[in-house]
């Protein structure tokens, strides 16, 4: 690992989580790095465009070519790509907004977000990063790894957003196991009050799972009977061709995931 690398990316890290703007004291405190050679990451850095420092107060806050980057991501993300017109189609089938996330670590980052075709206005959520086991994209994407993934991943932190979050591990790992024989998820209020959500994992044309698409919603609106089983198997249907559009087999897609 090179140290100084590690160290540019942590001070990106702590403005992104710890901001909006944060001082050198402040950054060398939190790294246990000394006050010059934080000033000397963050000259480098914002010369590079990936901090900018706030001339009134002369914190520094992350910089405008970190859009650029995330862009970029986005643009070779082949998952994004392919789940276009799909994550549409599903959006107009279910009229509920869709959601399709790759798991980075252990959370679950949104890479596509589609509108709900009707009602109030919307908030974007491309970039957002959720911990996976308050989602039901993380739970689907988790339930269909290899085994030794997943279990290193419910041995780790499990993250509490609300009251309904699922941090037991025997019953997330009953959980993902019946996620795995249904080929969905459900989220019940876990990551915020009154939200839904139902998401089925996406395999690659190697069959191992990439990520997964998913609608959200209001509890309410989602997961009464029957619209419940309605909303999972287009979920489930659209996850299947999305796959089969990234050269996924027909079957055998889930032997990787819980024996």
């Amino acid at each position: 690992m090179v140290q100084a690398v590690h160290r540019a990316v942590q001070i990106l890290r702590e403005l992104a989580s710890g901001g909006p703007r944060l001082g050198v004291t402040e950054l060398a405190e939190r790294l246990g790095v000394a006050k010059p050679t934080v000033h000397a990451l963050l000259r480098t850095l914002e010369i590079e465009g990936l901090v900018s420092q706030d001339r009134d107060s002369s914190k520094y806050q992350l910089g405008p070519n970190l859009v650029q980057l995330g862009n970029a991501y986005l643009d070779t993300q082949e998952l994004r790509t392919r789940s276009l017109t799909w994550a549409d189609a599903l959006a107009n089938r279910t009229k509920e907004a869709v959601w399709v996330g790759v798991l980075t670590g252990d959370h679950v980052l949104i890479v596509h977000h589609a509108f709900r075709p009707e009602g109030a206005v919307q908030i974007l959520e491309v970039g957002a990063s959720i911990p996976w086991n308050t989602c039901a994209l993380g739970k689907a994407i988790v339930a269909a790894l290899p085994a030794e993934e997943r279990d290193r991943l419910l041995a780790g932190d499990l993250a509490v957003l609300t009251g309904a979050s699922l941090t037991g591990r025997e019953e997330l790992d009953r959980h993902l196991r019946d996620v795995f024989r249904t080929g969905y998820a459900v989220e019940d209020q876990e990551s915020a009050i009154g939200d839904a959500g139902i998401a089925s994992p996406v395999f690659d044309r190697s069959g191992q799972v990439v990520g997964a698409i998913g609608i959200v919603g209001p509890v309410e609106r989602m997961l009464d009977e029957p619209v419940r089983q309605e909303l999972a198997v287009a979920v489930r249907e659209t996850a299947r061709n999305l796959s089969r559009d990234l050269g996924a087999p027909r079957r055998g897609a889930l032997t990787t995931g819980i024996s």
